[in-house]
């Protein structure tokens, strides 16, 4: 299509004329513009809230190894309990030998040494899952990171 330069004879046929075409690429060009500060201040949103979120995870990553450590204490402590609660067993059972009522007593210190072997497995167990969460983790913010770096 010709431009008629505001030619009187185009705009009579409903065609625009140069300054109208001018004009319109100029109100476009504004606008085009606008969105892309628009764009660019969402880019930089994103990025600060990425940014954001990469630390938390690092906080997160943090506190998962410290529970770790915590957990892996827990656990060491619960293992030497359940020793100590072996090693009383044992020397209940010896002096439990001749009357009824310290068998009873033992009977009683015995569940407690099963229900606390079994809590000290239950907490055994727990610790692992968290190890292998924690590990899991880490790995995925490894990735996350890099992924984000790139």
């Amino acid at each position: 299509m010709r431009l008629h330069h505001n030619n009187p004879i185009a705009r009579r046929r409903g065609r625009p004329g140069f300054a109208e075409v001018a004009s319109e690429v100029k109100s476009l060009a504004v606008q085009t513009a606008k969105a892309t500060e628009e764009i660019a201040s969402q880019i930089l949103a994103v990025q600060g809230s990425t940014t954001t979120a990469v630390d938390a995870i690092r906080n997160i990553a943090g506190r998962m190894n410290e529970i770790s450590s915590y957990t892996s204490a827990v656990t060491i402590s619960v293992e030497q309990q359940n020793a100590a609660t072996g090693e009383i067993s044992e020397n209940v059972a010896g002096a439990a030998q001749g009357t009824d009522t310290v068998v009873a007593a033992l009977g009683d210190v015995a569940g407690a040494a099963t229900a606390t072997r079994s809590s000290a497995e239950t907490v055994l167990s727990a610790s692992r899952s968290v190890e292998s969460a924690v590990a899991k983790l880490r790995g995925e913010v490894e990735t996350f990171l890099g992924e984000v770096a790139a």
